[in-house]
């Protein structure tokens, strides 16, 4: 039986959960490809502790919620200029198909709001997904965080 996963809009109850979802995402899943100490600088625990932060950023950035039944498993920041913010999937829901339906659901409202390029800073872990969603490289960059390096890529992609 396949998992139905529901596409929604932000609520402010919505903000722990989500918090949970980043932090826990970057210590379980992106600690493969980066070290303990980047990690613990780009998700430090008073992020998940101290949701005042994302109380403000949410609203202004409005991110598209995933669920299954009323568990959120995923959630993504889209601009209007096209850019993706934090896109971030539960760590027990990757490979379920959590990223693909947040990722068409940018795409759809990318096309209805006449958005023809999509950009993003993407980590080393989500940089294949990115390149299966048809996104090329533009370039790898260093980021620093409280004087720790970081790699992304900038990735982009026409619609």
């Amino acid at each position: 039986m396949k998992t139905e996963i529901s596409i929604r809009d932000y609520q402010p109850e919505d903000v722990q959960a989500l918090a949970n979802i980043f932090y826990n995402t970057i210590h379980r899943i992106n600690i493969q490809h980066y070290t303990e100490e980047q990690v613990d600088v780009w998700a430090p625990k008073s992020s998940v502790e101290n949701t005042e932060g994302w109380a403000k950023k949410f609203p202004r950035t409005k991110p598209i919620i995933a669920s299954v039944e009323d568990q959120i498993v995923g959630f993504a920041e889209f601009e209007p200029n096209g850019h993706i913010d934090c896109f971030y999937c539960h760590h027990e829901w990757i490979g379920k198909g959590v990223g693909s339906a947040l990722m068409k659901e940018i795409l759809w409202r990318a096309k209805n709001n006449h958005i023809h390029l999509i950009f993003a800073e993407v980590s080393i872990t989500a940089k294949p997904f990115f390149e299966k969603w048809e996104f090329k490289t533009v370039t790898q960059q260093t980021i620093v965080r409280k004087g720790v390096e970081l790699t992304n890529f900038k990735m982009e992609r026409t619609v």
